[in-house]
């Protein structure tokens, strides 16, 4: 009898909404981060010197008045790393903690000073004497290619038919080019990393990191020591978005270099500005690209060049301009394409991880195919999409040659436009923007199909710990970490259900490499897919033994013993859940176990660009209608309707919180978050009084986010649920596209405006003027 049918349910079950486990906590405060750590008596606190070139040698370094300064203890340079002065992410061995003979960005840093207080540590990081010899310097992926700056990892191509054939042969073929700006993670905390040193080798860190396990690797790595000498821990963050998958090894290795060389705890949290200078961000793209198709508005043939800034080492570059590859068809069928990412080495600070790693840009992309050819063939962009989706068989397999065998974006698209009420409300924004006037409308109805698994494939693991206690109180450890996306209350919703506990019974505890090691990232999408797996897998080895010994206990069958709300029925026999694990442990058995789980089915050869990256595709759809102030490019959101493809959801609630979020930060990507360097190769934007993110004003007047209830995940994963983190993000285009056909309405819709992104106001004038202009 499950719980569902017993009298008794269980809380906290799984597919019902349950408030995430630390919500009161964020609320009043009580949510204790790295940085609310009580500090040992002695602590120390380090700040980075960083370098004001973009580009140049060093000739000299004199620090005499940094360690002269009140309160400083030492300063750490390259000499004084025990280990290996690298932090790569890839193994490329091309990220120095500190430069040595050569700076290759602003920002980049060169020391750190440890103080007895911070506020000691950060002035005297000020008071550096750096020499410098200026080397010519590139900022953009254009300007890298001009002066030969190469990639800094490997390109890809992702190639299926004859592109080239089939856009000679095509009816129609329009060419162009997109610039797509980078965004910073903007995260309530930033960077931080506390290192407390213990005997002979071992040090252990507190940070706040989405990669224990890489933090772990790279700590060992630079003080010269094994893994096991080295312990992350992670409570949780405020916020990660991706920035926190790599950037932090830097954070996490000069704290334990520190705390090691001068025996005492050691913390490192920089400014909010140099935090911004100093890590990296969303990846810039200048995107080329070129689509033939037919008189009814078919793509036949489509190819496309990915440039990427990808900053000065490698970090995440690879995968993320791969990424970009594996969605540059969005939702649509290509028949023949060719896509080449172009990875450039750039004097600017080396972009990293962020929300879809890549996806978004590639999205974007193939919505600009779709926006060039309805301009072109006079037609809704809606219509364009509904006759390019992928369909049945021979419509049905992607660039990188995976089969889509899942496609319900048809289903997901017409269901939203119907209950958006897209057609009558298109047609009143063409009849109002038929009268002329200042205020202009525009509206876009855009889907999404996004891939879930790492592409990196070993990444897609995870391992589980799982203790009971003999008073019948659960601990639940796991790989994952929390940076306020709910995954542990998910996860603890997993082992509820397979024990049939109420979810009060369970302690979630910090992620730390001392429980479960060699974890993967809590990125892609897949901290729920994976680490719930995995605590399902611990749970069910705790349940079998509990089964075997119940009917051993009652001289029953295992067949009998079924597991309810809190109890176990044996027969005709019902005991408490706490008092059968009190008789378990008086037998001896053993009540604790390490789950653990890797994602099936998929497989990846790079070097052809064939296989099955992604393990099954989540969905989605966004409607957003937008009002232009054709005077000043101004302009507001004043609806949006979202129907989102979660599948089987273990937390609806949760995951529509995560829909919203996701949606409002691809708008701000879009709209206002603009990064700019000055032509010395200074960020510019480097706080939040000139990097503007989406403010509570800037949400859409009306907001409707729905989740597809009927959707149930084809492949078995937790509970048939889908992915909910990343995919929603490229909602957002939906904003940007119906900005562009606000724009094109001043000229009756003949031309594709052509938007770069950001599409800030002053871009959107510029737009309608240059329509104007040429027409």
């Amino acid at each position: 009898m499950r719980a569902d049918q017993n009298r008794n349910v269980i809380k906290g079950s799984v597919h019902s909404d349950l408030r995430h486990d630390s919500a009161i906590k964020h609320v009043t405060g009580r949510a204790e981060y790295c940085d609310d750590i009580p500090e040992p008596a002695g602590t120390l606190h380090a700040y980075l010197g960083l370098s004001t070139r973009a580009h140049a040698k060093i000739d000299k370094i004199d620090l005499s008045a940094v360690k002269a300064a009140p309160g400083v203890i030492g300063v750490l340079t390259a000499s004084d790393i025990p280990g290996v002065n690298d932090v790569s992410p890839t193994g490329r061995h091309d990220e120095p903690i500190f430069a040595e003979q050569k700076v290759e960005f602003w920002g980049q840093p060169v020391f750190a000073v440890v103080a007895e207080t911070r506020d000691a540590a950060r002035r005297a990081a000020r008071l550096a004497q750096i020499t410098y010899r200026d080397l010519p310097h590139a900022l953009d992926p254009v300007a890298a290619r001009e002066a030969g700056m190469g990639y800094v990892t490997p390109p890809l191509t992702l190639k299926r038919g004859d592109a080239l054939a089939a856009m000679d042969k095509a009816p129609h073929r329009i060419k162009g080019q997109m610039v797509v700006g980078g965004q910073d993670h903007m995260y309530l905390e930033g960077h931080i990393a506390f290192a407390i040193p213990g005997e002979d080798e071992d040090v252990a860190v507190h940070s706040s990191t989405q990669h224990p396990t890489e933090a772990q690797h790279m700590v060992a790595h630079v003080l010269g020591v094994p893994s096991n000498a080295v312990t992350v821990n992670v409570r949780r963050m405020g916020g990660g978005f991706g920035g926190k998958e790599t950037q932090m090894n830097l954070f996490c290795a000069v704290a334990a270099v520190a705390a090691k060389k001068w025996h005492r705890p050691v913390k490192i949290r920089p400014d909010r500005d140099d935090d911004m200078s100093a890590t990296g961000k969303r990846h810039d793209f200048v995107i080329d690209y070129e689509v033939g198709f037919d008189d009814d508005g078919r793509i036949l043939a489509v190819s496309g060049d990915f440039a990427a800034r990808c900053g000065f080492s490698s970090d995440l570059s690879g995968p993320v301009t791969d990424r970009a590859l594996f969605h540059a068809d969005n939702a649509y069928f290509y028949p023949d394409v060719v896509l080449n990412s172009h990875p450039m080495k750039t004097n600017t600070v080396s972009n990293t991880a962020f929300r879809g790693f890549g996806g978004p840009q590639g999205v974007i992309a193939a919505e600009r195919i779709i926006e060039e050819i309805a301009y072109h063939r006079g037609l809704d962009s809606l219509e364009i999409r509904k006759r390019n989706f992928y369909g049945d068989r021979g419509r049905d397999v992607t660039p990188y040659h995976q089969t889509v065998e899942d496609n319900i974006a048809p289903r997901i698209i017409a269901e939203l436009e119907q209950s958006a009420d897209y057609q009558a409300r298109r047609q009143a924004v063409l009849d109002w923007n038929a009268q002329g006037g200042i205020i202009r409308r525009g509206i876009a109805l855009t889907p999404v199909k996004f891939g879930i698994s790492f592409t990196a494939t070993w990444y897609n693991q995870a391992g589980a710990l799982v203790h009971i206690y003999s008073d019948g109180s659960i601990h639940l450890n796991h790989g994952g970490t929390e940076m306020g996306q709910g995954l542990n209350t998910k996860v603890a919703q997993v082992v509820a259900d397979e024990l049939q506990v109420d979810i009060d019974k369970i302690k979630i505890t910090r992620t730390t490499t001392e429980k479960v090691p060699n974890t993967s990232a809590t990125a892609a999408s897949s901290g729920s897919d994976l680490n719930g797996m995995a605590a399902q897998d611990a749970a069910r080895q705790i349940k079998e033994r509990l089964n075997g010994f119940a009917a051993e206990r009652w001289q029953t069958t295992p067949e009998d013993v079924r597991f309810v709300a809190n109890a176990i029925e044996i027969g005709t026999t019902r005991i408490s859940f706490a008092d059968l694990i009190r008789e378990a442990y008086m037998a001896r058995i053993h009540l604790s176990a390490a789950g653990f789980y890797k994602t099936p089915k998929i497989h990846w050869d790079r070097a052809t660009g064939k296989g099955r990256p992604f393990y099954y595709y989540a969905y989605g759809a966004a409607c957003s209608e937008v009002s232009v102030d054709t005077l000043t490019g101004e302009y507001r959101v004043e609806r949006t309707d979202i129907l989102h493809d979660v599948g089987k959801s273990l937390n609806p609630i949760i995951d529509k919180g995560q829909v919203e979020g996701a949606f409002v930060q691809g708008m701000g990507w879009l709209t206002t978050e603009e990064l700019w360097w000055d032509d010395k190769g200074q960020l510019r934007t480097h706080a939040p009084s000139t990097y503007k993110i989406p403010l509570a004003s800037d949400r859409p007047r009306v907001f409707n986010v729905k989740l597809a209830g009927w959707s149930e995940n084809r492949e078995k994963t937790i509970k048939r649920s889908k992915a909910v983190g990343e995919p929603p993000f490229m909602l957002g285009i939906s904003v940007f596209e119906a900005l562009s056909h606000a724009v094109a309405s001043t000229v009756n819709y003949r031309e594709c405006p052509r938007l770069d992104a950001p599409a800030t106001p002053e871009r959107v004038l510029l737009a309608i003027e240059r329509l104007q202009g040429a027409g």
